[in-house]
Order: C-alpha cells, then sequence, then structure tokens
C-alpha cells in the first residue's frame, strides 16, 4: 500500500481500488468527448452528409471541400481573412494579460488588505456573477458610448477586462495563503508591490491559469463588440466573421459546410489551451474552496 497515493488528487500510480472508479468515470468520458468527436467528424462531411437523414455521427467520405470553400469565400471580400484572425489574436492575448493582471491585483487586496467597504465591493464582484450579458447591454453601451470607445479597437479589450468570475477565484485562492508568510516578507523588507510579485504569484499558479483560460475563451468567441460598437470592418474580430459566413453566401445550404469548418476553426483554440492547463484548472477547482 505504500506505493497507492489515493489521497492526492490525481495519484501516480494505478491501484486495483481504483478500478471502481474507472468502471463509473470511463462512460462518463466517453459521453463528454462524444460532442468534440462531432464537431471534427461535421467539419469534413460533404454537403449530402452534412443534410442526411437520420443524422450521421461519423463522416463515411471525409473531404476538405468545406475548408476549400471556407478559404475561398474569404477572398471575395474587401477585408482579408488573414485581418480578421489577426484582430483575434491581439484582442484574445491583450485581455488575457491584462485580466490576469486586474484579477490577481485586485484578488491580493481582498484577500489581504483591510479598508473600508471590503466586504461590500466583494458582494457586488460575487453579485455580478448572476448578471448574463444580454440584462446589462444597454448601460454597458451608454458607458462605452460615454467613454469614447465606439469604433475603437479598445471596445475589443476593456469591457472584457471585467471577469467577476476570474476575481472570486483568485481571491479564494488567495485566502488559503498563510498571513504568516506575507508578514515575514515584509518584515524583511518587501513593499506590497514585491509581495505581490514575489510571494502571492508563485503561489495562485493554478488559479492564473484558470483565469488564462476563462479571460481567452471569452474574448477568443466574442461577437458582441464587433456587431455592436464597431463600424469599421477592419476592426472586427474572427468570431464575428466566422457567425457571418452562413448569411453572407446567399444559399444558407451551400453555408452550412462552411460554418461547419468555421466552427472547428473557432473551437481549435480553446481546446489547445485548455490541454496544456488543465492540470491547473484542477488543481485551482481543489483549492479555491467552491463549495
Amino acid at each position: 500500500m505504500a506505493s497507492f497515493q489515493g489521497t492526492q488528487i490525481n495519484p501516480k500510480k494505478f491501484h486495483k481500488s481504483q478500478l471502481k472508479f474507472y468502471a463509473m468515470l470511463i462512460p462518463i468520458a466517453i459521453i463528454m468527448g462524444l460532442p468534440l468527436i462531432y464537431i471534427f467528424n461535421h467539419a469534413f462531411k460533404p454537403l449530402d452528409e452534412l443534410f442526411a437523414y437520420p443524422p450521421r455521427f461519423f463522416v463515411q467520405k471525409p473531404t476538405m471541400q468545406n475548408f476549400t470553400d471556407l478559404f475561398n469565400s474569404a477572398n471575395l471580400g474587401a477585408t482579408p481573412m488573414a485581418r480578421y484572425l489577426f484582430n483575434s489574436i491581439v484582442v484574445s492575448l491583450s485581455v488575457m494579460g491584462l485580466t490576469i493582471v486586474v484579477s490577481t491585483m485586485a484578488g491580493y487586496v481582498l484577500s489581504k488588505k483591510q479598508f473600508r467597504a471590503k466586504k461590500m465591493l466583494f458582494e457586488m464582484n460575487t453579485l455580478a456573477l448572476m448578471f448574463v450579458s444580454i440584462a446589462v447591454a444597454i448601460p454597458k453601451y451608454i458607458v462605452i458610448e460615454k467613454l469614447g470607445l465606439i469604433d475603437s479597437f479598445w471596445v475589443h479589450i476593456l469591457p472584457m477586462l471585467a471577469l467577476p468570475v476570474g476575481l472570486f477565484l483568485v481571491k479564494q485562492f488567495v485566502d488559503q495563503i498563510p498571513d504568516e508568510l506575507i508578514e515575514a516578507a515584509t518584515m524583511d523588507g518587501a513593499n506590497d508591490f514585491q509581495v505581490y510579485w514575489k510571494v502571492i504569484l508563485p503561489m495562485i499558479k493554478p488559479a492564473i491559469a484558470t483565469v488564462s483560460i476563462l479571460a481567452f475563451q471569452a474574448a477568443w468567441n466574442n461577437v458582441e463588440a464587433s456587431d455592436l460598437y464597431i463600424n469599421n470592418e477592419n476592426l472586427k474580430t474572427f468570431a464575428f466573421y466566422m457567425s457571418t459566413l452562413t448569411s453572407t453566401q446567399g444559399n444558407t445550404v451551400a453555408g452550412q459546410g462552411i460554418t461547419a469548418a468555421a466552427t472547428l476553426l473557432m473551437f481549435i483554440p480553446n481546446l489547445i489551451i485548455f490541454i496544456f492547463m488543465q492540470k491547473q484548472v484542477m488543481d485551482t477547482m481543489a483549492h479555491s474552496g467552491i463549495k
């Protein structure tokens, strides 16, 4: 039994006592993986299989025609697809980096600093988790218009920095850092920024990874800014371009193949970033204090 580390979140070695868990989790994993398999299969289906009845889960005659049509359609407009893609990459990386800075700094302050209205501010952040974007669309538009962000590249970035779930996760994670550790660093002459940079950040890497995933996915999949606040086509994002493919093809039937290919292209970056950071995400969920 010495080799069995069952008390860890992810045991390093197999033990026969784990078989009962595999028997339950493997079927669940297969069911959860079916949509992923379907997305990949759907993108390579020819038109006759896309509209086959009953629908086919697996592609029988895979083709690259959907991707060919997708890239050919990109050459028909005044703005090349590469421009939309470049905008999305810049926006997503900027939002991810700035959100990490905002969430970690705010989480540190709300967790370890004492000031008036601290509890109220955190409760306001928690309350913000209840609201969907459509519920605040009108006041959000008014604020953006008053700030002069209409038809500005910053309108993609600044509104996305408010990530209540990210701040919540970071704050709950920082709560578990002993106050004595921060006091020791302070006694050694460290200022607030040095404590944040050298003590807090290294100890909340799982939370940072989770926030980066959430921020990247929110920015990469965001269509709202390009649809509501941007008129200049050169400032719009890849997600918006993909959302217009079916309606701009004239023939919505033929456009279904393009949509299937576009869906896969939109999904792949989210899948890649999650694969590389999934361990950190699991650690965050285990230690962030979520009940």
